[in-house]
């Protein structure tokens, strides 16, 4: 699963990819906890144990994608 965090006055995001086994809507708790007070710290670790930390109140947007395993980058030659 992949979330894309924006971040206020920053035109790069923060992309961190979790587990697949990862609880969509435990998460989503998890998010609203952090953002809804200003002093909080949202802290995720992505598939690799790295923990990511972002303050809550430099929090612009959260996306929250599934990850579909279909990441295909390549060239053709007709």
């Amino acid at each position: 699963m992949d979330v894309r965090i924006g971040v206020t006055y920053t035109p790069k995001e923060i992309e961190v990819e979790l587990s697949d086994d990862t609880d969509r809507d435990q998460l989503i708790a998890t998010i609203e906890e952090a953002v809804s007070a200003e002093a909080k710290v949202l802290w995720l670790t992505d598939r690799r144990g790295r923990r990511v930390g972002v303050p809550s109140s430099k929090v612009a947007y959260i996306e929250i994608g599934a990850d579909t395993g279909d990441r295909r980058v390549g060239f053709s030659a007709l």
